[in-house]
């Protein structure tokens, strides 16, 4: 087998290889996907079962939001399959043209094959060439010499053979990646009108409501965002804890926690942070995981960094790519930020909330005073 066929076959091996962990990465979507899907179909019965009067309708509006955030979840992992599925078909569509090219030469070289041994029949060559035999010993190595001839060309039509099987089963394959992104992006298009129609009922519910209802339903959703955790708790932790040790109150000039983020509100010891979709989550410094919670109300993660005896909250992250008891360090990421609704638009941002306390409850420390200006 030529070298060239040699590569092509193991390029073929390697595409096979990372076909396989995009499927495994596709089905994880998938799963992922159908879970969200559950989450939403349990929250469109519960707004169902909803009765009218104005304590329905401030439920109507929280059930809404939350149910907003979980198609803005579904649709960010139906993009991230779409993604998946583009990038399965690059690669396919590459292999199998190299495949189609490598076919092509195959065919063009053994036709040239065939038109010399015709010729050579046609003028009577190979009897000349025998007949110029020094000897018998020369005239069975010049038959084995043609008998070679013969094997090449044979050779050459199974590579052929196997080559056009292997094209005929990338295209296949291609072909099904494509049917598999058509119905992707179909279901992105329902989605996103899905998320257009609940923010529409969401607004006009709000509508109907009192700059008082309005003002205790922020309060509520507030209430909902915050850490599932008593922070008093977790201060018990971090007794003792000597990674970040050099972490005080008086540290200062430290990183947003939201790569490319900015600061929505400072309040005291909190502080919102905006950012894109997917922008990492950091430790402002070094220290240790003490803890993880996932928010079972918003489907997020709340992460707890201790830095000696000093404790950093990180609410609202989407993924996380630490474990409990983990060492970090200095602005290494933590997960990525997490979706969420603003209430009285209903429009979806990414935030994270920090906060920031000290050893002794009855100390105060201001957000704002840690960061970069």
């Amino acid at each position: 087998m030529k070298p060239a066929l040699l590569l092509t076959l193991g390029m073929l091996l390697f595409t096979l290889g990372a076909s396989a962990q995009t499927d495994s990465r596709i089905e994880k979507q998938k799963r992922v996907i159908a879970d969200l899907e559950k989450r939403i179909a349990n929250e469109e019965r519960e707004i169902s079962k909803l009765q009218k009067g104005r304590a329905a309708t401030e439920e109507r509006v929280r059930r809404l939001a939350r149910q907003i955030d979980s198609r803005s979840q579904l649709l960010d992992e139906t993009e991230k399959e779409a993604s998946l599925l583009r990038e399965e078909i690059a690669r396919r569509d590459s292999m199998a043209g190299d495949l189609a090219s490598m076919l092509e030469r195959n065919r063009a070289q053994y036709a040239e094959m065939v038109r010399e041994a015709y010729r050579n029949y046609r003028q009577n060559n190979y009897l000349t060439y025998l007949f110029s035999s020094r000897d018998f010993a020369d005239v069975a190595r010049k038959l084995t010499a043609l008998r070679e001839i013969a094997s090449v060309r044979e050779r050459k039509m199974r590579d052929i053979e196997a080559l056009t099987e292997q094209v005929r089963t990338e295209k296949e394959e291609l072909d099904r990646r494509h049917r598999s992104l058509d119905s992707v992006t179909q279901k992105l298009s329902a989605q996103r009108e899905k998320l257009q129609r609940d923010s529409r009922n969401a607004r006009a519910s709000i509508q109907s409501m009192t700059r008082q209802e309005k003002s205790a339903l922020q309060r509520k959703i507030a209430q909902e965002q915050k850490l599932d955790v008593a922070i008093n708790e977790l201060r018990k932790l971090t007794k003792g804890n000597r990674e970040g040790a050099s972490f005080s109150s008086k540290t200062t000039g430290l990183r947003l926690p939201v790569v490319g983020g900015r600061v929505k509100r400072y309040r005291e010891n909190m502080a919102e942070v905006t950012g894109p979709r997917g922008a990492q989550v950091i430790s402002i410094y070094e220290g240790k995981v003490i803890d993880i919670k996932s928010n079972r109300i918003t489907n997020k993660y709340d992460v707890y960094v201790a830095h000696g005896e000093y404790l950093t909250s990180y609410a609202n992250l989407g993924t996380i790519s630490v474990e409990k008891g983990q060492k970090v360090a200095r602005n290494q990421a933590l997960g990525t930020i997490g979706s969420a609704v603003d209430v009285m638009t209903m429009e979806t941002e990414y935030k994270l909330v920090f906060g920031i306390y000290p050893p002794d409850p009855n100390q105060k420390m201001r957000a704002e005073n840690c960061f970069k200006r």
